[in-house]
């Protein structure tokens, strides 16, 4: 049974304005960023996030504070809120961005006062319109209200925050490909090391680089205290996370649940979340962390929503918080294959097995999907998953190895290899028949 708690970064969703400055400060907007600067160190506010264990929640679960204590100190540093959400069904930030800017720019702030950034950017996916409209409404609105620019709420500090828009590419979504992209370069991620975000970032300057959703935990951090942040679920994994749940469940949509007290299965099957396959269908199959993530049976539905089990139980991750059912009408020779050209086609080319890999990968399945496979396909398959992830194998281990520069190579491998690991048959089907039994 999934546990109730009261939400965190969803606590104003769906109250009436919540997008204005209005409404945000009826719930107790900019509180926490007043409180921060006029009676906390900054040392105090990186306490109370070391505290809370707060996980990153754009996809890697490194610890926000963590990283914030791995900044090189130097002058000028920079903060970099990461909005440009961009994986298939993957759509809990793009909710935040346009219903709750003011409380990501709170967060983005109070983050920027507790690691001494000069200057903040927050960086929205270019196809998010509506969302990169609100955001820039509430950042005037912010300014206005004294709650950016100089001396802010009469305290000695002083921020200033660029709502930036991307164009698109997927690649940006990686921290170092983001700051490439700010800079006004083609999108390309960077090798790490040297050029780690903390240590040479935007500008070569030392550069924290945040998910939407961390910067929304921020205020009610600063708030109630990081001791009660980590109160809620267990302690490697604290907190609430918002989770994109979608495919054939009856009620897709966002929903914040405590992490570790539930299960996959209550996301799925709970009456307020999913609510269930639809049509009353069997579960087949579900993706547990976002496109890039090795799949899950129903035997792993009472799995705890938990990353060190689903990464070292599972052999998978939580990843974007998607969550993606498939009943028994999916053909998933099919739902790999367009994963795996999604992967193909926004592969910004600069490693070669990557790039190679990808449009291989696609090529094969396609021919597969198409009734055209031959026998030697699948063995193909696992060769070519092999050269761009090395050592990939079913059942599955995390995290996968890499030969690229950033982790958009080992995301091709998962789809193919689950599909083959958990519904060979099927693919011997389309070979053998020259056709999609699901038509």
């Amino acid at each position: 049974m999934a546990t109730t708690v009261a939400p965190i970064v969803t606590a104003h969703i769906g109250t009436p304005d919540s997008h204005t400055l209005r409404g945000y400060l009826a719930s107790g907007g900019y509180e926490a960023l007043r409180k921060a600067v006029t009676t906390m160190t900054r040392e105090e506010v990186q306490t109370e996030v070391d505290t809370a264990n707060l996980l990153g929640r754009g996809g890697a679960g490194f610890p926000a504070g963590r990283k914030w204590s791995m900044l090189r100190k130097a002058d000028p540093t920079y903060l970099v809120v990461n909005g440009d959400e961009s994986e298939p069904a993957t759509f809990k930030d793009h909710m935040l961005l346009e219903e709750d800017p003011h409380q990501i720019i709170e967060g983005t702030i109070i983050t920027a006062y507790a690691i001494g950034a000069a200057q903040a950017f927050i960086y929205v996916r270019g196809e998010f319109a509506l969302g990169i409209e609100r955001m820039t409404q509430a950042l005037n609105e912010a300014y206005g209200h004294g709650a950016a620019g100089n001396r802010i709420f009469g305290s000695d500090f002083s921020l200033d925050v660029v709502i930036h828009p991307g164009a698109g590419a997927y690649i940006c979504g990686d921290e170092t490909a983001l700051l490439e992209s700010l800079e006004g370069k083609r999108g390309f991620p960077r090798i790490k090391p040297p050029y780690f975000p903390a240590v040479m970032g935007l500008y070569g300057a030392p550069t924290i680089v945040n998910n939407v959703e961390t910067m929304s935990n921020i205020p009610w951090i600063v708030v109630n205290g990081g001791a009660a942040f980590a109160a809620l679920g267990e302690p490697q994994a604290t907190g609430t996370r918002l989770f994109a749940v979608s495919g054939h469940v009856k009620k897709p949509g966002n929903y914040e649940v405590e992490l570790a007290k539930n299960t996959f299965r209550d996301l799925i099957y709970d009456p307020r979340f999913g609510a269930g396959i639809r049509n009353g269908a069997e579960l087949k199959a579900f993706i547990p962390g976002g496109a890039s993530s090795f799949w899950f049976g129903p035997d792993r539905l009472d799995m705890a929503l938990d990353e060190t089990k689903v990464k070292g139980e599972g052999g998978s991750m939580m990843g974007s918080g998607s969550i993606i059912a498939m009943d028994s009408s999916t053909c998933m020779v099919r739902a790999a294959w367009r994963l795996v050209r999604f992967f193909s086609r926004e592969s910004c080319g600069q490693c070669t097995p990557c790039r190679e890999g990808s449009s291989w990968l696609d090529k094969i399945m396609y021919r597969i999907e198409a009734g055209d496979g031959r026998p030697d396909d699948l063995d193909l398959l696992m060769d070519v998953c092999d050269n761009i992830s090395p050592g990939v194998q079913w059942p599955s281990r995390w995290p996968p190895n890499m030969t690229t520069i950033c982790p958009l190579g080992p995301s091709i491998p998962p789809p193919i290899v689950s599909a083959l690991g958990m519904f060979r048959d099927e693919f011997l089907t389309h070979i053998k028949d020259g056709a999609c039994p699901y038509g």
